[in-house]
């Protein structure tokens, strides 16, 4: 006949239950069982201490590790994040070394892990990411260099009120220098928050915007009323391509952590709602670590612009070159024939260089709105005379040659 299957759990219930039935000694059982009497002691202790399941064999690793994360640890890390719910480890490990510079804080993985246990992280879903493009953007390579600016998306306040937040950042340190809530975004308000921020931190190199309204408009060369101020000030104005957020990536970026800071959910009115951007701005700027900036604050890094507000004044142009005053239409008079430029530049001055024969380039400062084809009595964009070979870029940037040192921004004529 086939043996008996059996296991060393069953052997152990066994006798135990016929040490339990009295039938015969301990002793007589354990030579039965074929084991000694202290290791029967020890599997009656344990069944009399747990019941049937002390009678599984017990796991030998040892029950706290020598390099475990003490629990008061634990629970300061616990806390901190319950205090930051968007902060993850790295942040988090930052902000404890500065503030208990003395305690060996475990790595950020272990802090993870701590997190994960005490369910305050959720998975996030992996996404394909979109390469980032090239393009001729101005370098962000010092504080002022490049700001962006854009709005994050309006929502209703728990009142039903429209809330419409205006971001401006400064590209290089990441520095909030506005959240600001709008009720609308027509020119006039955002053109006033612009320059009260101009006033408190000095004029930037250049912005960095989307193509929607107020920034851009469809008139030639995308210029808007508020981004030819811009261009008064000696600022250039820079515009992604359109369904390209990744060219203002960083700007992007804080907007997804904005949102989920101060508008999920929204406040009950508007003036509450502003108190948390407030509130944002300040812990973004002085207490929240940057990886990009060495796990630095952006407000150690940021520093406010050596160039000063002041207002401005009509453009100037070199001397040979052919000014226009544009009217309230966006129209001018030249050679005869009108010349649309849109109303963007209305009551603004234009100057006119001739870079080709028969074809009169139209600058507003140092930057060409359009090609005026003497033949063709039409204007062209300049991207596209220049894709066809009509124009060179030398030749647009021929009217504009300095001696060394001359100052060559788009206010500076």
């Amino acid at each position: 006949m086939p043996w008996k299957e059996t296991c060393a759990v069953d052997e152990r219930i066994r006798f135990v239950m016929d040490v339990e039935r009295g039938e015969m000694s301990k002793a007589a059982l354990c030579r039965r069982f074929g084991i000694s009497r202290p290791t029967g002691d020890k599997w009656l202790a344990r069944y009399e201490e747990l019941g049937l399941g002390g009678l599984v064999d017990a796991s030998r690793a040892a029950s706290r590790h020598p390099n475990e994360t003490p629990e008061e640890l634990s629970e300061l890390i616990v806390a901190l994040r319950r205090r930051h719910r968007l902060w993850g480890p790295k942040k988090l490990r930052v902000l404890l070394e500065r503030r208990y510079p003395s305690i060996p804080w475990p790595a950020c993985s272990t802090i993870g892990e701590i997190l994960r246990r005490a369910g305050l992280t959720s998975p996030r879903r992996r996404r394909r990411r979109t390469p980032p493009y090239s393009q001729p953007f101005a370098a962000c390579d010092g504080p002022n260099a490049v700001w962006c600016g854009d709005f994050k998306g309006w929502f209703r306040t728990g009142d039903g009120e429209r809330c419409d937040p205006l971001t401006i950042s400064d590209g290089h340190s990441r520095y909030l220098l506005r959240v600001q809530g709008m009720r609308e975004t027509k020119a006039e308000p955002v053109r006033a928050l612009f320059e009260a921020t101009f006033r408190q931190y000095g004029l930037p190199g250049a912005i960095r915007t989307d193509n929607g309204s107020p920034f851009a408009s469809r008139g030639l060369g995308g210029l808007s009323r508020l981004s030819v101020w811009w261009l008064k000030l000696g600022i250039v104005p820079e515009r992604i391509e359109p369904s390209h957020p990744e060219q203002n990536g960083r700007h992007e970026r804080m907007h997804l952590t904005l949102k989920q800071a101060t508008a999920s959910p929204p406040a009950k009115d508007f003036r509450r709602q502003q108190a948390a951007f407030d509130r944002f701005r300040k812990e973004f700027n002085e207490l929240r670590p940057h990886e990009a900036l060495g796990q630095k604050c952006p407000a150690s890094v940021y520093a406010c612009s050596g160039r000063e507000y002041r207002e401005v004044s009509p453009m100037d142009y070199p001397a040979g070159m052919e000014v226009r005053s544009v009217k309230g239409n966006g129209v001018f008079s030249w050679r005869g024939q009108v010349v649309f430029l849109g109303e963007a530049l209305g009551r603004e001055r234009v100057g006119l260089a001739e870079v080709a024969d028969g074809c009169w380039a139209v600058y507003f400062g140092r930057l060409p709105l359009g090609i005026v084809d003497e033949r063709r009595r039409k204007v062209d964009d300049v991207r596209q005379a220049v894709r066809k070979g009509r124009i060179s870029d030398s030749a647009l940037r021929s009217p504009f040659r300095y001696a060394p040192g001359a100052p060559e921004g788009p206010g500076n004529m």
